[in-house]
């Protein structure tokens, strides 16, 4: 078991990562070097990392459209995601989901979803399905603030709760959906508040704090391994960038409250307290920064070097027609 010291400095490293990841994607496909479309998860690192920090190998997580960070913290590889990205036939998906559909179900990563809400159900069925495996495996569903707006969201909590599933529900509150703010399209202040109706525990947590990220997970974690039931959580954060990666969007946001949100980033607030409690130096937090950047790079590099599907590749892991 990790100590305290070892965890936060794990969340560091896992937490630069994907920043690094996503800055470079972004620049990508600025370059026009990815196909489709790209969500970045810069802002909201800590959300993934917090959750993900609590769980094994084995527990299943389901993602949505903005699904790298939950990929990178659930351990997957870094080369077969970026190949993926680049429509490369290396990739997870063999270059045919892109950025929205990454899955690897060694890890318990069930998969990215581009359909809003769509993962809260899979989730409910990968947590009856390790309720009937019998053991304490969990399932986690990663959604934003718009997924709650649709009856998968409701349908899910309700069926969660009435058969006490081991289900973690991980609602990433960025405020907005595309442009929608949230406070125009929810009549309560909190989407944690509606978790009394299907009875079961609802919390609002910092989610640009890592530490209270881990947790309040880990308490949610503990409650379905433990046969309680489901959790509904909500981090409160932000994403830097626009809802996608593209000029044919005018983002809505006032300037003023996305640099508001810069200055809480959850990796800068990480750093401090590294520093501050002497954990890691600044010497140390840059070369681990060095040291995610060229693995990165790497990944770039395999993604790049790695073939384009063949046209008759379009053929295979057709299972219905």
């Amino acid at each position: 078991m990790s100590t305290r010291k070892e965890l936060l400095v794990e969340m560091y490293v896992r937490m630069i990562t994907i920043r690094r990841f996503e800055e470079r994607v972004a620049e990508d496909f600025q370059r026009k070097l990815i196909p489709g479309v790209v969500h970045s998860y810069i802002g909201q690192e800590a959300v993934a990392v917090g959750v993900c920090a609590n769980l094994r190998r084995e527990d299943r997580i389901v993602s949505n459209h903005r699904g790298h960070g939950h990929c990178i913290a659930k351990g997957a590889d870094l080369d077969r995601m970026m190949a993926e990205i680049h429509g490369r036939k290396t990739g997870y998906c063999k270059g045919k989901g892109g950025s929205m559909h990454i899955a690897d179900f060694s890890i318990g990563m069930l998969g990215a979803n581009g359909i809003v809400a769509a993962g809260l159900p899979i989730a409910a069925g990968a947590a009856m399905a390790a309720q009937l495996e019998g053991g304490d495996r969990v399932a986690v569903v990663f959604f934003g603030d718009g997924a709650c707006a649709e009856g998968e969201f409701h349908e899910s909590l309700n069926l969660a709760s009435i058969w006490r599933l081991p289900l973690v529900f991980v609602c990433e509150n960025n405020h907005y959906g595309v442009n929608m703010p949230v406070r125009e399209a929810m009549a309560v202040q909190h989407v944690a508040e509606r978790a009394v109706a299907y009875g079961m525990p609802g919390r609002v947590v910092d989610g640009n704090d890592v530490e209270g990220v881990y947790d309040t997970s880990a308490q949610a974690v503990a409650r379905a391994r433990a046969g309680e039931g489901p959790s509904l959580l909500e981090f409160k954060t932000y994403r830097w960038r626009g809802h996608f990666e593209a000029n044919t969007i005018l983002d809505l946001r006032p300037r003023d409250e996305i640099e508001a949100w810069k200055e809480k980033c959850p990796i800068a607030a990480l750093e401090r307290k590294l520093v501050r409690e002497e954990i890691l130096s600044p010497k140390q937090l840059a070369a681990i920064d060095a040291q995610a950047l060229a693995r990165v790079e790497d990944s770039v590099r395999y993604a790049l070097a790695s073939p384009l599907p063949e046209p008759e590749d379009a053929l295979e892991d057709v299972f219905c027609v």
